[in-house]
């Protein structure tokens, strides 16, 4: 099983290198940043802890950064891509945890949850107005879906190869919608979509977008749903699992959890 962290940076001189410390020490020789033609030294930063540097010549935003290094997660044969801000705001030690559920088979894409309670949010130093409307957009989201997700708008995600290889990543939005384009995507083609509990640090060196781009951000996602109607939309994919004695690394053996057939 070979894993992937795709690490998108703007400006993240200051929190880069804590973002990768704190990061599993089995993830990090795995580390490709993306550096969305940042005008300060996170470049040099990057380099200089020996990691790949995907230099931008001029700025992508958050969704063509991260198209591009799915690109490159397709093109090196991996088989799990973890998505992460070098920010600092998720907690990357959750990482590895976030691509056993996957590698193992029980979901195609795990996302970390910011929003587990709102006094966990709130106290991590989400602004309220952020926090506000993360729930109320997710709450329209989890309606139309018919989920029960914890929030839509996680930029922290694992994603399996298969469901990489088949979206067409480049009709998303480039703005920071693609958070949601991609998921609704996701389980609009019923691929098996899951969360884990993620703590949030909203910091003075946090990205943040601003509150023009956050009304326009909500309108794009509302436009976006409402192009998956219920009945467009595929029934989920069944359960297939690496049973746990054979571990992650014997990628051949299956078992579908609804026949309990072992296949190769």
């Amino acid at each position: 099983m070979k894993p992937i962290v795709l690490m998108l940076a703007y400006n993240a001189e200051r929190t880069l290198e804590k973002t990768f410390q704190a990061l599993p020490a089995s993830l990090k020789p795995h580390v490709v940043v993306g550096d969305d033609c940042s005008s300060d030294r996170t470049q040099e930063v990057a380099r200089g802890l020996g990691l790949r540097v995907v230099r931008h010549e001029r700025n992508l935003n958050y969704g063509g950064n991260l198209k591009r290094l799915f690109r490159l997660f397709l093109e090196e044969d991996a088989d799990v891509a973890v998505e992460i801000h070098a920010d600092y705001q998720y907690e990357p030690a959750l990482a590895d945890l976030m691509i056993e559920y996957v590698a193992r088979g029980y979901y195609d894409v795990i996302q970390g949850n910011r929003i587990r309670t709102r006094s966990e949010a709130l106290s991590g130093g989400m602004p309220l107005y952020r926090y506000l409307g993360n729930r109320t957009l997710t709450l329209f989201e989890n309606l139309w879906f018919g989920t029960v997700f914890g929030e839509w708008h996680s930029g922290m995600r694992a994603y399996s190869r298969k469901v990489i290889a088949s979206l067409p990543l480049e009709t998303y939005s480039d703005t920071h919608s693609f958070a949601s384009d991609i998921l609704m995507d996701c389980v609009a083609r019923g691929y098996r979509v899951a969360e884990v509990p993620c703590p949030v640090r909203y910091e003075a060196d946090s990205s943040s977008v601003s509150v023009p781009r956050l009304f326009q951000y909500t309108f794009n996602t509302v436009r976006t749903a409402l192009k998956y109607p219920p009945w467009r939309r595929q029934p989920p994919h069944p359960m297939v699992v690496v049973p746990l004695g054979q571990g992650t690394a014997e990628r051949g053996a299956v078992i579908d959890i609804h026949s309990k057939r072992t296949t190769r």
